[in-house]
């Protein structure tokens, strides 16, 4: 059985939800959708467009003017000319208020926990804890409620499109085979590297005798950083002996970027890895393989699963669906046969008719809430009742094994690729339609 369930969503897709502002920006790009609108002063409360059955406030059309206009400025960004930049804010807000009136129709609220994930993440890539990341919003002059609400429309804006757009996208089997033959496919799903190194300085002319007493040092340097000493201590305190080394992270390089003197090196060290001293004209390096995407040699442990969900309704409470997983567990625990109450009780439709069994599953391929969990349960055992995005789960692990899954992986990268070219070209296609499909009255 193939592991797309209900709950094996793409990471790339939640990702994507953290960007409230990027997003708006991107969606600057399209092309215009509605007669031009110059940037005029007019009363705050007054209506600048009826859409349907809602309409857009002079006071949010101005405010999302000036908050792109300072995104811009902040991001170095050449402005374009004002009317230009208030039509397209205008057909923005058009736009999100056709959407947002399809989740009011179809009932898509985005819930609390959800949220609080999200913002969690976006701290989190911004190297913050929740509480700094708040911080930093109000010494910018921003407000954490409203970002709050931003979010949420943004998250809720997606579930519209992808509810709408992704049925629409398929990727072929061959497809995905002729982009990995293509030159573009090979460069996009080659190796990249995430690298740093040390650096001995040492002049070419050096003697003979010198050189050789600095690769020594260089290579008791090593067996300490083998035995387990820290790498980045160097990296962020420079030695202080008679050689003092500099260097630092290079960041994510692609196999055909790598520096020269390290074309060799790279390709061959596992991840966490140490090279040998290498010889180039500045001195001696060591380069260590923080972390690696792509390419051959991607060995990672797979796990087999099964699970239940339940999902709270009109007729079942967030708390009524706890209890009735804590149930289930206890009725595993009491020695009921596990798939046949997924079978019975599981609203994942993935999965229910197998039993819940989710298969062979990657790492990254699960949503955070149930990796962790899956993570943390030893094989054979059973979880305690979890919540998700997507309802309240148990799960159970079968087995666990390694695997290599370097082919496995080119191909889904290929897949990701070609999926979200379609995806961007179908949901411009469908925003277009709902546009010329709406009631909108322009009102300046």
């Amino acid at each position: 059985m193939a592991n797309s369930t209900a709950i094996s969503v793409p990471r790339t897709d939640t990702r994507r939800m953290h960007g409230a502002v990027a997003l708006v920006l991107a969606l600057l790009c399209l092309p215009p959708l509605a007669a031009p609108a110059r940037a005029q002063t007019v009363p705050m409360e007054a209506v600048v467009a009826v859409v349907d059955d809602d309409i857009v406030l002079a006071s949010e059309y101005q405010s999302r003017i000036k908050q792109v206009t300072q995104n811009l400025a902040r991001q170095k960004v050449e402005m374009p000319p004002q009317e230009v930049l208030a039509r397209q804010v205008l057909d923005r807000l058009i736009l999100e208020r056709i959407q947002l009136q399809m989740a009011e129709r179809a009932g898509v609220q985005i819930s609390d926990a959800q949220l609080n994930e999200a913002i969690g993440t976006m701290a989190q890539q911004n190297g913050l804890t929740l509480e700094q990341f708040k911080t930093s919003l109000e010494g910018q002059g921003e407000s954490y409620k409203a970002l709050r609400e931003q979010v949420r429309q943004e998250m809720t804006l997606q579930r519209v499109q992808q509810g709408n757009v992704r049925s629409r996208v398929q990727v072929t089997e061959q497809e995905v085979t002729d982009f990995l033959a293509s030159e573009e496919g090979q460069k996009r799903t080659s190796a990249v590297y995430h690298i740093a190194h040390l650096l001995l300085p040492l002049s070419e002319q050096a003697t003979v005798e010198d050189e050789k007493k600095a690769r020594a040092y260089v290579q008791s340097l090593r067996a300490g950083l083998l035995e387990g000493d820290t790498f980045e201590r160097f990296i962020r305190t420079p030695d202080k002996s008679q050689y003092p080394f500099t260097g630092g992270d290079l960041g994510w390089r692609p196999a055909a970027d790598l520096p020269g003197i390290f074309a060799d090196a790279v390709p061959k060290l596992e991840v966490h890895g140490l090279s040998e001293p290498v010889r180039s004209p500045s001195g001696l390096h060591l380069v260590k393989l923080l972390e690696k995407r792509g390419g051959s040699g991607q060995i990672m442990q797979q796990t087999k699963a099964r699970h239940i969900l339940l999902k709270p309704s009109e007729i079942r409470s967030p708390e009524q669906t706890h209890e009735l997983a804590t149930t289930l567990r206890e009725r595993v625990l009491a020695g009921e046969d596990f798939g046949a109450l997924a079978k019975k009780f599981s609203e994942d439709i993935g999965s229910q008719a197998e039993g819940g069994e989710l298969g062979w599953v990657n790492p990254g391929q699960m949503v955070p809430e149930f990796e962790q969990v899956m993570t943390q349960t030893g094989n054979g055992e059973l979880s305690a009742p979890f919540e998700s995005s997507f309802g309240w789960h148990i799960l159970q692990v079968e087995d666990r094994r390694m695997q290599d899954l370097s082919e496995e992986m080119r191909r889904n990268q290929a897949r990701n690729i070609l999926f979200g070219q379609k995806y961007e070209e179908e949901l411009a296609i469908w925003l277009q339609k709902i546009r010329d499909e709406a009631f909108v009255e322009i009102k300046i």
